[in-house]
């Protein structure tokens, strides 16, 4: 069933109210070394501070008038108002996709455990399948100020109006189900993490051009990114090693957390010291986005 008009407004009231606004990042001196604010390195959570709410954001049956006739013009990573780099020099953002169902419900605490001890941060898109198959995982990285949960949607679908696919997975089929999509994980989480979800990420980060307009309609932004780290975390550790080790600056750079069994971990733990070394530092995507 799709979320109720209902459900959906209640999420955004409790965004409006609790929304967690991320710290700017432009002033290096309020931060650790790695990129996490001091102020909530110290307290161990995140510091929650109102954030404006979304004039209007869409239902579900506002969503399909509006765009339920429209046609795409655009497939692929390149819709029109998706993030794939960050505004401040030196800045990379790790983001790491946690695919679940067939896509992969497995955790790779390894990796985690490597950025818990570096301190470096980075944000999670998390797919509802995923936080099904391991909610007590999901609770936790929810309380660590080092790591930012994002949508990565309810069914891990490629975005689109028309159903097209992309690496053998199929997509929404209307503007109907691209709402589904997005809406459904992000009324859920909104109920975890206690406000909204700011970015998106769709399965496999395909996306039209019409189903990226939805996605801003639902009050998030989507991203999708500037280096393969793992690709789907089939790269073996050298492979990671090098791509993620490449990365320039205001990169962002896509790995995954759900295949253990990939060298995303050891290919990460190689990479980023040797991006420290170079000058950069890590940031979350809401240290740099606003």
């Amino acid at each position: 069933m799709p979320p109720s008009r209902r459900a959906v407004l209640a999420a955004m009231a409790a965004g409006a109210l609790a929304g967690c606004a991320g710290p700017s990042g432009t002033a290096r001196g309020g931060r650790s070394g790695t990129g996490v604010p001091r102020s909530e390195a110290a307290s161990g959570g995140p510091s929650l501070t109102p954030r404006p709410a979304v004039a209007h954001t869409l239902t579900r049956s506002e969503v399909v008038a509006r765009y339920g006739r429209r046609k795409p013009h655009t497939w692929g990573f390149d819709a029109p108002g998706t993030v794939r780099a960050l505004p401040t020099r030196g800045a990379i953002a790790l983001t790491f996709d946690a695919c679940g169902g067939p896509g992969g419900s497995g955790y790779d605490q390894k990796l985690i455990d490597f950025l818990r001890r570096r301190e470096v941060p980075a944000t999670l898109f998390i797919n509802s399948r995923w936080i099904d198959a391991n909610p007590a995982v999901f609770r936790r990285l929810a309380r660590e100020p080092l790591f930012e949960i994002a949508n990565h949607g309810t069914r891990h679908r490629p975005l689109s109006v028309t159903g097209r696919s992309a690496y053998g997975i199929a997509g929404t089929r209307s503007s109907g189900e691209v709402y589904d999509e997005v809406a459904g994980n992000h009324v859920k989480l909104t109920r975890l993490l206690g406000f909204p979800p700011r970015f998106f990420r769709s399965g496999t980060a395909y996306c039209d051009d019409v189903a990226a307009r939805i996605v801003t309609n639902v009050g998030e932004r989507f991203v999708g990114f500037s280096v393969n780290g793992d690709a789907g975390a089939t790269y073996t550790p050298a492979e990671v090693h090098h791509a993620v080790g490449s990365a320039a600056d205001g990169s962002i750079v896509i790995c995954h957390m759900n295949r253990p069994k990939g060298g995303t971990a050891e290919g990460i733990a190689a990479a980023v010291p040797r991006l420290l070394a170079a000058g950069h530092h890590f940031v979350r995507l809401s240290d740099q986005l606003h």
